[in-house]
């Protein structure tokens, strides 16, 4: 008698089109491991994912705008979650695997640090090699979580997480095979990313007072859309077309449609990203990380994972440390280790 997870396999193979993955035909993971008798092996990563530490983490990480009182400021959090939606979205309309799409989106961005892009930039400053926040969220599923030994998930999500990131100047598609994600459901994720991030960053920025709907620029909003819900939609249903049209060989956009997101992103870094008054208090953040860095070195066995340290040296533990920590996390135990505190007499108890 077949299992419910054999069962479930097997649907996925007579429902999905042939070129998506088929969790039955996993590559595998670094460690062989037992199936589980209901889940398939991407809805199973999927599950780890949502329920490790790094994932609770991002609620308290910075997306754009540091600390922000207002109650409907993107965090990291929220940010992987429209991701995880927009990139589910696409992969349904094309019979790809949700769920190892979902998984990767879920996953990619586990690795950021502290303080958003500024704080990576600190940190890429401060480490030998530099840092890159994709390269730390494979480390995080590979290695970190789990008392040290990671999550243990299948080659395809991995693939996923280590391919996603575009920087400042990366493509969304058509990358070549070298930073492009193996599986279709991989450079789903890679491209709901920035569809994702240029519309709620718009959004926050509006919010903030750094931006107005009206110095968007014209001949960008022509082609995507006026609000954040038209652009998605014009997004979303141009990949999905643009997919199709390809015979699904890699994930697609139109050359109109692309040249208008780049070009968005374009303006939100100068606009947004780099902009002196949103960007002011990173100034901050980079005295705060890069103080730290030098204390939790100088006092190892305090802070720091023992066994990393022995195996790895003091940088690579530093390094898991300071990039696994929250915005809040972080200013305190700054606060902790270099502000003075009131000295306060028993006589005035």
């Amino acid at each position: 008698m077949t299992s419910i997870r054999e069962q479930l396999e097997q649907r996925e193979r007579e429902t999905l089109a042939p070129q998506a993955a088929k969790s039955a035909d996993t590559r595998g993971r670094l460690r062989p491991e037992v199936e589980d008798a209901i889940r398939p092996a991407f809805q199973r990563d999927r599950d780890r994912i949502i329920h490790c530490k790094a994932f609770r983490r991002l609620k308290h990480k910075t997306q754009v705008f540091f600390a922000p009182t207002g109650d409907h400021y993107r965090t990291r959090l929220t940010h992987t979650l429209e991701v995880s939606q927009i990139a589910r979205s696409i992969a349904k309309v094309l019979r790809l695997n949700e769920e190892l799409t979902e998984a990767i989106a879920l996953g990619h961005d586990l690795g950021h640090t502290p303080f958003g892009h500024a704080g990576e930039r600190v940190l890429s400053d401060l480490i030998p090699g530099g840092f890159n926040h994709y390269e730390q969220s494979l480390r995080i599923v590979d290695v970190l979580e789990h008392d040290g030994q990671g999550l243990n998930l299948t080659w395809e999500v991995r693939d996923g997480i280590a391919r996603h990131s575009k920087g400042k100047n990366g493509m969304p598609v058509g990358a070549d095979a070298a930073h492009r994600a193996s599986t279709l459901e991989g450079q789903i994720a890679r491209v709901a990313d920035i569809i994702a991030y240029v519309n709620h960053d718009i959004d926050d920025a509006v919010r903030a007072g750094i931006l107005t709907h009206d110095s968007l620029p014209r001949d960008r909003v022509e082609v995507l859309g006026a609000t954040s819900s038209e652009r998605i939609g014009r997004m979303v249903t141009d990949v999905v077309v643009q997919t199709l049209a390809g015979g699904l060989g890699e994930v697609c956009m139109s050359g109109p449609m692309l040249d208008a997101t780049v070009g968005l992103r374009s303006f939100l870094f100068e606009a947004v990203y780099e902009n002196q008054i949103a960007t002011a208090e990173f100034r901050k953040a980079a005295g705060v990380l890069g103080g730290l860095w030098d204390k939790i070195r100088e006092r190892p066995a305090e802070f720091l994972d023992r066994r990393t340290v022995e195996a790895e040296g003091l940088d690579a533990a530093a390094r898991d440390f300071l990039a696994g920590m929250t915005d809040r996390f972080a200013v305190s135990l700054y606060e902790q280790l270099f502000v003075p505190k009131p000295w306060v007499s028993l006589r005035d108890l």
